[in-house]
Parts: C-alpha cells; sequence; structure tokens
C-alpha cells in the first residue's frame, strides 16, 4: 500500500528552491506516465526522472496516492523491482516528505555499529525548531524510539550534551538581534576558550544552542571586536572531534547557510570517490528551499558550477536525477 505518514508537513518550495511545483499539476496524467515507463519490457528511466524532478514533493506524495487508486499497485515496488544502485535510493528518497526523510536518516546515522555523526550533526544544526519537534515525531512513529535517547545512547561526553540541546528543538526565535546580549557572550565565549587554560565546552553548548540564527551573528561580530580572531578559529583551537565539528557546524550555518551546504556539497565529492548518501541528502533536502543560493555560493567558492561537480562525479541516470533536482 501508499505509504502514510500522519501528521507529515508537506512545504511548498520557496522561491529560491531548484524544483517547483508543476503548473499545471495533473496528478493522474503523472501516474499514468510513470506506469507507462515501467510497463511491459524494458523501462524508461527518462520519463521516470522528469516526472519525478518537475514536481515538488508534496506533488509527489499527491501522484503515489493516485499511482495506488489507478492501477492498485505500489509506486515504491513498482519502482524497487525497475530500478537499481544509487538512481534507485534518490528516487526513492524524493517520495518522502521531507521531516520524515530527515527521521530516516537520522535512524541510519545511528543504528549499526558506529555512529555517522556527520549526518546527525547537519541536520539538527540546520532545521528549525518546528521542524525538529516533527523529526522527533515521525521518528517515534516509524521506529517506535525516542530519538533523543538513541543518540545519548550512541553518543558521549560534550558531543552527547550538544546534540541532545539540539535535538530539543527549543532555541530562542528572537527576530532582531540584542546588542547588549551579544557583548555579554562574546566575552563569556572569550573567556571559557581563549582566556581560560583549557575550555568551559558548557558555556559554548549554552550560547551556540540557545540563541537565535541573527542573535548568534551579531555574538560572532562581537566576539571578532574584542578577540581579533574569527570564533571559529577560536573552535578550532579550544576544541577537538566531534565536538568541534558539530560547534563549527552551528557556527558557519548560522553565518551563512547556503555557503555551509555548498562546503558540505564540496566535501562530498572532494577526492577519490563520493560520499553518495550525503550527497543525495544535501540535494533533496535543499532542492525545494535554497538551492538557487547554494549554487550561486558554491560558484563563488570553487570558482566552478556546483553542476561541473555533479558531472564529474556521477554518472548515469544517477547524475541525470541530481542534475535535475539542481535545475540544470
Amino acid at each position: 500500500m501508499a505509504m502514510q505518514y500522519p501528521g507529515a508537513s508537506l512545504p511548498m518550495p520557496t522561491p529560491l528552491g531548484s524544483v517547483q511545483p508543476a503548473q499545471p499539476f495533473d496528478p493522474e496524467k503523472a501516474a499514468e506516465g510513470l506506469r507507462k515507463a515501467m510497463k511491459g519490457l524494458g523501462t524508461n528511466e527518462d520519463t521516470i526522472i522528469q516526472i519525478l524532478t518537475s514536481h515538488c514533493v508534496a506533488q509527489r506524495v499527491q501522484i503515489e496516492t493516485k499511482f495506488k487508486q489507478m492501477y492498485g499497485r505500489d509506486l515504491r515496488d513498482d519502482l524497487k523491482s525497475e530500478l537499481s544502485g544509487k538512481f534507485e535510493e534518490i528516487v526513492l528518497k524524493l517520495l518522502d516528505p521531507p521531516r520524515v526523510y530527515d527521521a530516516k536518516e537520522c535512524d541510519d546515522a545511528i543504528k549499526g555499529a558506529g555512529t555517522d555523526e556527520d549526518t546527525l550533526i547537519e541536520i539538527l544544526s540546520t532545521r528549525t525548531n518546528a521542524e525538529i519537534v516533527e523529526i522527533r515525531a515521525q521518528y517515534k512513529t516509524l521506529f517506535k524510539r525516542d530519538l533523543e535517547r538513541e543518540i545519548q545512547s550512541d553518543t558521549s561526553g560534550h558531543f552527547r550534551r550538544l546534540l541532545t540541546s539540539l535535538v530539543t528543538g527549543n532555541r530562542e526565535e528572537r527576530p532582531t538581534p540584542d546588542l547588549e546580549l551579544a557583548k555579554k557572550e562574546a566575552q563569556e565565549l572569550l573567556q571559557a576558550g581563549e582566556k581560560k587554560l583549557g575550555t568551559d565546552e558548557s558555556v559554548f553548548n549554552r550560547i551556540l544552542c540557545l540563541r537565535s540564527t541573527v542573535q548568534l551573528r551579531e555574538t560572532f561580530s562581537q566576539y571578532q571586536a574584542i578577540s581579533g580572531k574569527d570564533i571559529e578559529k577560536a573552535i578550532q583551537s579550544e576544541m577537538s572531534g566531534n565536538l568541534e565539528l558539530g560547534c563549527l557546524a552551528i557556527v558557519k550555518a548560522a553565518k551563512n547557510t547556503p555557503a555551509f551546504f555548498a562546503e558540505r556539497l564540496h566535501n562530498s565529492m572532494k577526492g577519490a570517490g563520493t560520499k553518495d548518501s550525503a550527497l543525495i541528502r544535501q540535494i533533496v533536502s535543499r532542492s525545494e528551499v535554497d538551492m538557487a543560493e547554494i549554487k550561486r555560493a558554491f560558484n563563488a567558492m570553487y570558482g566552478k558550477p556546483l553542476s561541473s561537480f555533479i558531472k564529474g562525479d556521477t554518472s548515469g541516470d544517477y547524475r541525470k536525477t541530481l542534475m535535475g533536482l539542481v535545475g540544470e
């Protein structure tokens, strides 16, 4: 049967998304096109790519339901039987509502031997309070477990405290910065790090996880003014391991979210091999949010378009799907 996710929000794309709603939208026609692409001998992969990347996720969910109504078949099962590899992986992930997808990614990061800390850091440091609350609810529905407890049992020390603070989804939503508070907390960060023998990690945790994005930007500006050093450099000199990576992610995402994702996309493709799960997650999750800004940031930071990296690092129908999602 078609997947049902009670309470899953289906936000419409922002104007900065590379994937926009199909206009006009005809779910019957789209479902029929997918059925024809998979019926009989062979599969028309290009049709599948065209239909799925030219509709936003809210429309894809409706197409999946319509496919079930029209043919009595499960679209996901049909796609699984016709596709394979990374192409199958990305196509199936395009059918999940955003916070359902996040919940599944968190579970993949936690289950099995070892923990994919990078995935947890990326998701929890870049989602809004409401989105984190929904991720937790979807995680509970899907896996019958509490995400906060799972994270706590899989991590330790100051890093566990950082992720625990983030997963509460209670960051303040101050719309304009408080200058005096920024000066005070910049001084606190300085005293807890550079001015202290050792580091008081709890001060960094409290400020980075509690304050709104606009407040953090002002605090970082004040920190630079009083210390002469960028907050990122201070964190790199005071911390190590996953705690350093987590704090840096919060700082970078607060300063410039598109640049943060541009850097992560570059990291997923640079060097030998491709971190495909990260590449897929970043492109799928940002395609309806801010991909236009991410592409601009990527070009400015690395001197080449994002599309040229994707072309050089991927192939076949997997590459075509990624290119469709970034609007190339």
